[in-house]
């Protein structure tokens, strides 16, 4: 099995990407939706509908863009799970139907493996075993990752993951959608350490994370600061979730013994995370670049290499709303 389409549909991007076994990712499109920004979050129906109209043009278009003929496909995957069930079932239903009219396999993909193996396109690439921390806008969890299908939950979120804590003090703020890189842009100009913010569960055992105390604190702080303290509040929440998530990080990694911290999903693209975890794990962390960071088609392409073995043509169109990564076996 050579080349594979991977198509991802999970949330707000829509992305396509081809890998070739023996080239690696030939090439990818994403397509962010902005029409959620009016909003303060995504809508589903919104999302499910922008993927109807955006997604076949994109198959196109990549294919076009890669020479590469869609009788050259061997195989299609699309992320089955978790996500928004109606924004799945476009990326599903297109996936399958694709494949049914080739002839060739269709393999459902797990999006947070996808995220999880995606550091793996990168050179130099992580070896295995490695701790993951997978962060984004709804997930936060560390996951024990001793071979390809081969994990174990250490941790996750009591409540709000860090991406939605980043949207909802945007809200807070004034700002627009999505949160983390418009908190981010505002903290770039303040001070983190002029207001005081807890580190929510690092002065306890444990590798669980919890956001939502943080995200309070922060609303009571803009009850009492004026519109030009907001930079000072932005870095200094910035700051808290980034030393949050090394802490837990660096203890996680002394808990299995384990050498190497591989760090994907949305907000392995802030840069105050990047330079806490440096900071505490230095030499040992490694990222996907920074167009891999969000949701993409090229992690998915890749997941599926991974998982050819599971291609089927059963002609099902299933997807899995909720599913938790630790029930995947090789």
């Amino acid at each position: 099995m050579q080349n594979i389409l991977g198509i991802e549909t999970s949330c707000d991007e829509t992305g396509v990407a081809l890998y070739s076994a023996d080239r690696g990712l030939v090439g990818d499109l994403v397509y962010t939706q902005a029409d959620h920004a009016a909003y303060g979050g995504v809508v589903p129906e919104l999302a499910s509908r922008d993927h109807v109209r955006k997604l076949p043009g994109m198959v196109r278009e990549l294919l076009d863009r890669t020479g590469t003929s869609a009788e050259a496909l061997d195989a299609v995957a699309y992320t089955a799970g978790p996500g928004l069930a109606g924004a799945l079932l476009v990326g599903a239903a297109t996936g399958v139907a694709l494949a049914a009219a080739l002839d060739v396999p269709a393999i459902a993909v797990h999006h947070m493996e996808g995220h999880l193996l995606s550091p793996l396109l990168e050179d130099p690439a992580p070896a295995f075993p490695f701790v993951a921390l997978l962060v984004s806008g709804g997930h936060t969890m560390l996951v024990a990752v001793e071979g390809f299908a081969r994990y174990r939950l250490l941790g996750e979120t009591l409540d709000d993951a860090a991406g939605e804590a980043f949207d909802k003090t945007a809200r807070l703020l004034g700002l627009g959608y999505p949160g983390g890189p418009e908190v981010a842009r505002l903290a770039e100009n303040g001070d983190p350490d002029r207001f005081e913010f807890p580190r929510p569960m690092t002065n306890r055992p444990g590798l669980d994370f919890s956001f939502s105390g943080l995200k309070t604190h922060t609303r009571e702080l803009v009850t009492r600061v004026a519109p030009e303290d907001y930079a000072d509040a932005a870095a200094g929440f910035e700051q808290a979730v980034a030393e949050t998530l090394a802490i837990k990080c660096k203890r996680a990694l002394k808990e299995t013994r384990m050498q190497r911290l591989v760090v994907a999903g949305g907000v392995s693209a802030n840069t105050r995370l990047r330079t806490e975890l440096e900071r505490r794990i230095p030499g040992r962390v490694y990222y996907p670049s920074l167009k891999l960071c969000t949701d993409n088609g090229a992690m998915i392409a890749h997941a599926g290499w991974y998982r050819r073995a599971e291609a089927n043509r059963d002609g099902v169109i299933a997807v899995r709303p909720r599913w938790a990564i630790d029930s995947l076996s090789q």
